[in-house]
């Protein structure tokens, strides 16, 4: 009788450390978060549509931990001069401060700026003529603000950068 009994409960056993290892703790991030946060965070148009579209429906996201906090354009007006820059500045903010919290911000600011700079010209693309320069003016103004003086929020990265 004892090896009826053996077999089943040789194979319980070993399904059980399988069942254990595949069952991710429900507060862990999935893999694929460093890949997502690099796709939001690039110059394409396409890019920053899928940004703003998750941004939309951050709920189906929540897994991920992403920080979608902003203080959009900072110090900075949000619409200098009619332009409507908010949307830009928070999806800036967005690569900041998820950057930041990965401990890799200093490897990606270059590319978050040159997205920020890339969304603003977008937006500078919906006007004409003088409109059109003045917005293109302003966006170069905003753009070498964060190049010179644009740091990660609250603390420090891995490199030491004080924020």
């Amino acid at each position: 009788m004892r090896r009826r009994f053996t077999a089943p409960l040789a194979a319980v056993a070993l399904s059980l450390p399988l069942t254990l290892i595949s069952a991710a703790p429900s507060s862990a991030a999935p893999a694929d978060k460093p890949q997502v946060l690099s796709s939001w965070t690039q110059t394409s148009a396409s890019s920053h549509n899928a940004w703003n579209a998750a941004r939309n429906n951050r709920g189906a996201w929540s897994a991920y931990g992403f920080d979608w906090s902003t203080d959009y354009c900072s110090s900075s007006p949000d619409n200098p001069f009619g332009f409507p820059f908010q949307t830009s500045c928070a999806r800036h903010d967005f690569g900041y401060r998820n950057y930041k919290a990965a401990g890799t911000f200093s490897a990606h600011k270059a590319r978050i700026d040159s997205a920020f700079y890339e969304d603003l010209k977008r937006v500078c693309a919906a006007y004409s003529g003088a409109k059109r320069t003045s917005c293109n003016s302003t966006a170069w103004t905003y753009y070498q603000a964060v190049r010179a003086f644009g740091i990660a929020p609250a603390g420090a990265d891995s490199t030491g950068q004080a924020a």
